[in-house]
């Protein structure tokens, strides 16, 4: 099995996400590491946040599992039943289809690091809690929308 050199996998910052959710991202960085072991079924990626940055908007996955542990620092996982704080060694899980809605973030003063896994499905659905936006991939391309499936036009 080849080893895979963290250190020169890039550093990605910022998301997916247009505006103005892409700006919320700010202080997030990742490196993709199941990419970088050429890896096609599901992604590995070992994500960083600043103090006070978020990993994500809370979601929800249709498709695709997903799989987290927390490595170094200490992050708050913010779910629809609550808040739960996780230090290094402590892991979660989200089967797809629960619509269970989730994201880390750093409330610390020090930087903290995570592992995430997951589905790598060319066809997903992904919802978010406090937002009127939907990423729907069908056949590997991208679309954003509203809830009521419209194209997405910017937050209502």
């Amino acid at each position: 099995m080849p080893r895979i050199d963290i250190e020169a996998v890039p550093i990605r910052t910022g998301s997916i996400y247009p505006e103005p959710y892409a700006s919320m991202m700010k202080g997030r960085s990742s490196r993709r590491l199941g990419a970088a072991g050429g890896l096609t079924q599901f992604g590995v990626n070992l994500v960083t946040l600043e103090p006070g940055a978020v990993a994500s908007l809370r979601h929800a996955h249709e498709r695709e599992d997903e799989f987290a542990w927390v490595l170094e620092g200490e992050l708050v996982l913010v779910e629809d039943t609550g808040e739960t704080i996780m230090h290094p060694g402590d892991c979660a899980a989200w089967p797809c289809g629960t619509g269970l809605h989730h994201r880390f973030e750093n409330r610390s003063a020090a930087p903290a690091r995570f592992l995430v896994v997951g589905t790598a499905s060319p066809d997903e659905r992904v919802s978010y809690a406090e937002h009127d936006f939907v990423i729907l991939r069908e056949g590997g391309e991208t679309r954003f929308l509203h809830r009521d499936g419209s194209p997405w036009s910017g937050p209502r």
